[in-house]
């Protein structure tokens, strides 16, 4: 469909074209975070949009890891949406275990490499579907698995997710304005804004429960 396309332009800003898919998957990823820095349930909604959107985007500029991230993005939103639809007492704000932050080390490593790997020959191995090679493959793949790591964290309430969104946000600004993708990489800029204050935020309300429970 031509509205899909990154070839139809909504509006021009300072000389950059700005698509209506680009616009959507942006406009709708803001609010998704936002309102998962404020704990509100409107964060899961936002985000099957905002994903729907992002999965044909960065299959037209080649970030396939990204692509199929969109994916598991849509399937964990639907946990998360049903986690957080129960009473929030239920779900309380926690901290990773010793045990826990190591596996999730290993598992970012392990992760990055081995699909940036994979995207690295995708083109070669189903050149039908991917006619041209992933851009970027390995800092593409470590977004990928950080947020699906990121993703896993945040659906359980656990503050350690906004801490490696930050990481993802970083390295996500760098690489869409590589891409030239420019509206996306400002997002992301703002995300890690939102990021930190996310962080913030949830650390204040885990100290106050905390407290709550010592009195």
């Amino acid at each position: 469909m031509d509205f899909l396309s990154i070839e139809n332009i909504a509006f021009t800003v300072i000389g950059y074209d700005l698509s209506y898919i680009e616009l959507i998957g942006t406009v709708f990823g803001l609010l998704a975070v936002y309102w998962a820095s404020r704990e509100n349930i409107w964060t899961w909604p936002a985000s099957v949009i905002n994903v729907a959107a992002f999965f044909v985007l960065f299959y037209q500029v080649n970030l396939y890891s990204d692509m199929f991230l969109q994916v598991y993005f849509l399937i964990v939103t639907v946990f998360g949406w049903y986690n957080w639809s129960k009473p929030s007492e239920e779900i309380p704000i926690t901290k990773m275990s010793e045990r826990e932050i190591s596996i999730m080390g290993i598992s970012l490593i392990i992760g990055t490499v081995a699909i940036g790997y994979f995207m690295s020959g995708i083109h070669e191995t189903f050149p039908t579907a991917f006619p041209e090679a992933a851009a970027y493959p390995y800092p593409d793949a470590f977004t990928t698995t950080a947020s699906i790591i990121a993703m896993i964290l945040l659906s359980r309430k656990q503050i350690e997710n906004w801490l490696l969104w930050i990481a993802v946000d970083v390295v996500a600004v760098v690489l869409y304005m590589w891409k030239g993708i420019i509206f996306v990489s400002v997002e992301y800029a703002i995300f890690l804004v939102i990021c930190i204050f996310g962080y913030i935020n949830w650390k204040k309300k885990m100290d106050v429960s905390r407290r709550e429970l010592k009195i």
